[in-house]
């Protein structure tokens, strides 16, 4: 049996939701509803994973109501897998919904067979009981959630809005965006460019590698398998007419604290998910320092684009060594990455 929508609707503060790429402008992030059905999808993928539930809706009529969660990788590390939920199972799904009234929202709470199911990090995987020490920035590492400020925003788009400073140009740009557009780089399954990776590091891992005869440094994020070379061989960056996606980083060593200088941007819609863009005077420096014996790492970048952005910001945190944390390929797909889009749901 189908169950019906419930109506009542709940009101609480904004919630720290991890949405993984896409920001929350098209969410009432204010309001729970309480949908009632059964499931007829349910796909973990990256960048999303989602679940379909069949309501009978007031008229008698049934809707597919599509729940958005977290990336694959993410919502394994809170617990869950495929087997989570099956197909005909009947939930109960706490969610908060599409502004524009489509049967759409993202996950809050779910009861499956009355029974409610964990969707915490329960098992935080960058916190383990014993912390592992290093004596190298080599490895693997995550935010150290514990670290972060109380009043910290949240995502990368979240920071970002809360810390910058736009120019008119920005404002401008930044009023007129819509992740519907067609120049989104999210919906090409396109890498966050610096400093992404370090925001991003609190959900997906960082790992660094030296190879010290190629004299460069990787840094790769498992958010949408993004890596970079890091060029430690002296080399100046080339004329600003040679601009890349990921830009042009080169480094060097300050004592025991690497120096990643990142210039010759690509022009970037959206690099920061919220419709605030990025030019060819972007400019990234990053300081990577080991801590606490080895177990911590601290990140700290400042940030300058002076076509859209007033002044710089600057952001640190601490990364644990992570090296029990699995680093998978994020293999984006194209599909989940556009689901969101009012066009493609009913």
């Amino acid at each position: 049996m189908r169950y019906s929508i419930v109506v009542a609707a709940s009101t609480f503060g904004v919630a720290s939701v991890a949405l993984g790429h896409h920001s929350d402008a098209a969410l009432d992030m204010d309001r729970v509803i309480t949908i009632q059905g059964t499931v007829t999808e349910y796909s973990m993928r990256n960048p999303h994973t989602y679940f379909v539930v069949a309501v009978t809706n007031e008229a008698g009529e049934t809707e597919e109501w599509n729940v958005q969660m977290a990336s694959a990788i993410t919502v394994s590390r809170r617990g869950w897998d495929r087997n989570t939920l099956q197909v005909g199972d009947e939930v109960v799904v706490g969610l908060r919904p599409a502004r524009d009234g489509r049967p759409y929202g993202i996950l809050s709470t779910v009861e499956v067979d009355g029974v409610s199911v964990s969707y915490s990090f329960a098992r935080e995987s960058g916190t383990p009981a014993q912390l592992a020490t290093t004596d190298t920035i080599e490895g693997i590492w995550l935010t150290d959630r514990s670290r972060l400020p109380a009043d910290y925003p949240g995502g990368l788009d979240q920071l970002m809005a809360a810390r910058l400073t736009l120019t008119e140009k920005g404002r401008v740009m930044n009023e007129a965006y819509s992740q519907n557009d067609a120049d989104n780089p999210e919906l090409a399954c396109m890498t966050k460019p610096t400093p992404g990776s370090i925001v991003y590091s609190r959900l997906y891992p960082l790992q660094i590698e030296i190879l010290e005869e190629q004299q460069v440094i990787m840094m790769r994020s498992q958010f949408f398998d993004q890596e970079r070379t890091v060029y430690m061989d002296g080399r100046e960056h080339p004329p600003i007419s040679e601009r890349t996606h990921e830009g042009h980083s080169i480094g060097w060593w300050e004592s025991d604290v690497l120096v990643v200088d990142t210039t010759n941007f690509a022009d970037n819609r959206s690099p920061y998910q919220n419709g605030i863009p990025s030019g060819a005077q972007k400019h990234v420096v990053e300081r990577y320092e080991l801590l606490d014996g080895g177990t911590h790492m601290s990140v700290e970048f400042t940030l300058e684009d002076p076509e859209y952005i007033v002044g710089s910001m600057t952001d640190r945190r601490d990364l644990v060594y992570s090296p029990h944390v699995e680093f998978t390929p994020f293999n984006c797909d194209p599909e989940a990455t556009r689901r969101y889009l009012p066009e493609n749901r009913n």
